[in-house]
């Protein structure tokens, strides 16, 4: 199971988005505080076009995982993604916890941003990100259903997309059991390297770490993989509200420079990584 990268290219890094704007606060925060809605109209006004600029600076397009919700809330701030390139994924009606749905739910969820998305953007998604990185028994097999190419929400592997076992039988005694691999590739990612828990302030958080401390595990992970995994695929959850701050976009661009100084960096969408991929 290998990724065909292009010729000269022997890691590929994706910078990608989930631009929750408003959603966020709203469902997995459950609040209708207008100083939260400020803090997400931040993401879409301000900090949604600075990483499309600095994006737009090294010539990187890649994947947004959007929720339609904030596509319907900030229409022209969806426009400025789809006019510079990048691919946009779903990402929830409105960024809902997912293992709380019931089947019929998450299925008619689906449904809605599926059709939504088709309106919004113009073209149905090829991928998918579960909000708050968590799924169900049932969402990939729904995914499936609904013609999904990929998923990027889970964390068994960390630098190679790979296709997923559900586990159908938990037993503390003689072990877990799994059900058959999903037809939806997994093009992995993981907390650490998310911007979000780490970098966003609410309330005095105790997950908060310096800049200092998140660009140097960004960068430890980059260069693991560049020495020690050839071939493979990394994968950043940047939110626009956040890594758009003044002081997180100067880590960012730090690391972007860190990255861009290495030959043989390919930064695709996530689409065009499930393009190369090559199953045994």
């Amino acid at each position: 199971m290998t990724v065909a990268m292009p010729e000269g290219k022997r890691l590929a890094v994706c910078l990608s988005p989930d631009f929750d704007a408003q959603s966020v606060w709203l469902a997995t925060f459950q609040s209708q505080s207008q100083s939260l809605m400020s803090r997400g109209e931040f993401g879409a006004e301000v900090g949604a076009p600075r990483l499309l600029d600095l994006l737009r600076r090294y010539g990187i397009t890649t994947t947004w995982c959007i929720p339609t919700h904030t596509m319907l809330t900030f229409p022209h701030a969806l426009e400025r993604v789809l006019a510079d390139g990048h691919e946009v994924a779903a990402h929830g009606v409105y960024h809902e916890y997912i293992p709380k749905l019931q089947l019929d739910e998450e299925r008619e969820l689906l449904a809605v941003q599926v059709e939504q998305h088709q309106r919004l953007v113009g073209r149905p998604p090829r991928g998918y990100r579960s909000p708050a990185l968590d799924i169900t028994d049932h969402t990939l097999a729904l995914l499936a259903e609904f013609g999904f190419h990929w998923d990027s929400s889970l964390m068994g592997r960390d630098f190679t997309p790979y296709h997923p076992r559900m586990v159908v039988d938990f037993d503390l005694r003689k072990g877990n059991s799994f059900g058959p691999p999903s037809e939806v590739l997994e093009l992995p990612v993981s907390w650490v390297l998310d911007d979000f828990p780490e970098l966003e302030s609410f309330k005095g958080s105790p997950l908060m770490q310096s800049n200092d401390a998140v660009l140097s595990r960004w960068i430890d992970s980059f260069d693991f993989a560049y020495e020690s995994c050839p071939g493979g695929v990394m994968t950043w959850t940047l939110h626009p509200q956040t890594i758009g701050r003044a002081h997180n976009l100067v880590m960012l661009q730090r690391f972007v420079d860190h990255v861009a100084s290495h030959s043989g960096v390919w930064f695709p969408t996530l689409s065009e990584v499930f393009d190369a991929y090559q199953p045994s």
